[in-house]
């Protein structure tokens, strides 16, 4: 049997590319677990009192109330991003709607803003209808930010469902909601599954709009969390304390990633007709 060597030669340039973030990680994980004399980059003992935080709240304060209140965060974005934009994707795709390229185009220009040139404005809303300093509200502001993206590419997954399906179903006299239902959303079901990993990874990492939109509230999500255990001034600080938190707080989405990353490339596979 012959062996195509073809791409040795990519695989080696992206190996030596990614040589740097290989070791960084690498010594962000043996750090959490070792010791190391001042000064020495080498480890010369093996300690778990560097992740102690997960049973002593004393160390860096109570962990498990910022990841209970992420998780909350993070599933509640997931459920508003999904339910808004199946629909509003079927409705686009399959409606003959009035203005529905204008309607498209707009969802396009919205989700070209970058947050901060919106930032100000969502602060006057959300004073407005009492929602500031609130989890609600942050909720809100950051599943509208990322609804254009996930009602485009449900649109396009919709595109991709033939019409024949869609006709046979009301052709037996069920209605448009059950055929919507029954028939087309196990069509798009991995447009669904891909959508709400991106939504699940987007939600976890943010950190911008609980910082600014709840300054002073009483809960706090793991990125401020991490935030405030940050005090390098501190005489006592102990820097591998920190990695040990912040690797806490990035291994669900690096698990999510490894377990399911083939599933989240198909957010690509759904088509962009207008």
């Amino acid at each position: 049997m012959t062996r195509n060597y073809s791409n040795w030669p990519i695989i080696l340039v992206l190996l030596l590319i990614s040589a740097p973030i290989i070791v960084m990680y690498a010594f962000l994980l043996i750090d959490t677990v070792t010791t190391s004399p001042p000064g020495s980059a080498i480890p010369n003992g093996f300690t778990l009192s560097h992740w102690r935080f997960l049973i002593d709240p004393t160390a860096t304060g109570d962990v498990w109330g910022p990841t209970l209140t992420t998780i909350l965060f993070t599933a509640s974005i997931v459920l508003i991003v999904l339910g808004v934009s199946s629909t509003a994707g079927y409705a686009l795709s399959r409606l003959n709607m009035p203005f529905r390229r204008f309607f498209l185009g707009g969802i396009l220009v919205m989700h070209a803003f970058p947050l901060v040139t919106l930032i100000i404005g969502v602060f006057l809303v959300l004073q407005f209808v009492g929602l500031y300093n609130t989890l609600t509200g942050v909720v809100l502001v950051k599943a509208g930010l990322m609804l254009p993206f996930g009602i485009w590419i449900m649109k396009g997954f919709y595109d991709t469902v033939p019409w024949e399906i869609e006709m046979a179903g009301v052709q037996d006299g069920a209605s448009r909601f059950t055929v919507w239902r029954r028939l087309i959303l196990p069509q798009v079901r991995p447009g669904l599954f891909a959508l709400a990993l991106f939504a699940a990874i987007d939600a976890w990492g943010e950190y911008m709009l609980p910082r600014i939109l709840a300054p002073s509230a009483d809960f706090e999500v793991l990125s401020i969390y991490l935030n405030t255990v940050s005090d390098p001034d501190s005489t006592t600080y102990n820097f591998n304390l920190f990695k040990s938190v912040g690797l806490f707080y990035t291994l669900p989405i690096l698990a999510l990633y490894a377990i399911f990353r083939d599933r989240l490339m198909n957010i690509f596979g759904g088509g962009t007709k207008g």
